[in-house]
């Protein structure tokens, strides 16, 4: 004949594995992705989104060449938004930093590059100066990607942005020295852009 105690014994119901984590004293890796639009004009104000992982609300800080710019809580999902006022021209490494929780670690996403510019006047220069040394020390031929300027350091790099055309290049010349232009091309670099004789580019500086 069998015989019961009247004891139930306790189901084990399995926990999250932040649960777990929590349980034990044990923080869970976290990971962060973080997505930003490449190319944005100074002063202008756009998207910054990504994705925790472990999904939690948690706070995020969006930071911008080393800087704390804004600081926002993820949804439940994991996701996360924010819109960031894009300072003075200039390539800014942008990032996300998800701060620890009780289960989670505190992570960083890596770094995406966003180029800001503003509207400026240029110029482009070459024919007829050939086989002539530039201001910087460089011999000017028609393959030299470059450009000058009249007051940047010799070897300043400057990514410049015409019709969806982009490159970044160095500064190796003094000028333009006519008119209100700012930036005097190779013709090399004028090439790459897809730039005419004068008119307005969008620069970094």
């Amino acid at each position: 004949m069998l015989i019961t105690t009247g004891i139930a014994a306790a189901a084990t119901v399995p926990g999250t594995p932040e649960d777990d984590a929590a349980a034990s004293g044990v923080r869970s890796e976290t990971t962060v992705k973080v997505d930003v639009k490449r190319h944005a004009i100074a002063g202008n104000v756009i998207a910054i989104t990504g994705k925790v992982r472990p999904a939690d609300s948690r706070r995020v800080t969006i930071k911008a060449a080393g800087k704390t710019v804004k600081s926002v809580r993820s949804d439940k999902d994991g996701t996360f938004r924010a819109r960031w006022s894009t300072p003075g021209a200039g390539v800014y490494e942008v990032k996300a930093v998800a701060q620890a929780t009780y289960s989670a670690e505190r992570a960083g996403s890596a770094s995406k590059q966003v180029n800001v510019y503003r509207a400026a006047q240029a110029s482009y220069y070459g024919p007829g100066l050939y086989g002539n040394g530039t201001a910087c020390g460089q011999t000017l031929t028609p393959s030299t990607l470059g450009v000058a300027n009249k007051s940047l350091p010799c070897g300043t790099k400057v990514t410049f942005r015409y019709r969806g055309n982009t490159v970044r290049v160095p500064v190796i010349d003094r000028g333009p020295f006519a008119g209100n232009r700012e930036w005097d091309l190779t013709a090399a670099t004028k090439a790459k852009l897809g730039f005419g004789s004068t008119g307005v580019v969008l620069a970094t500086r």
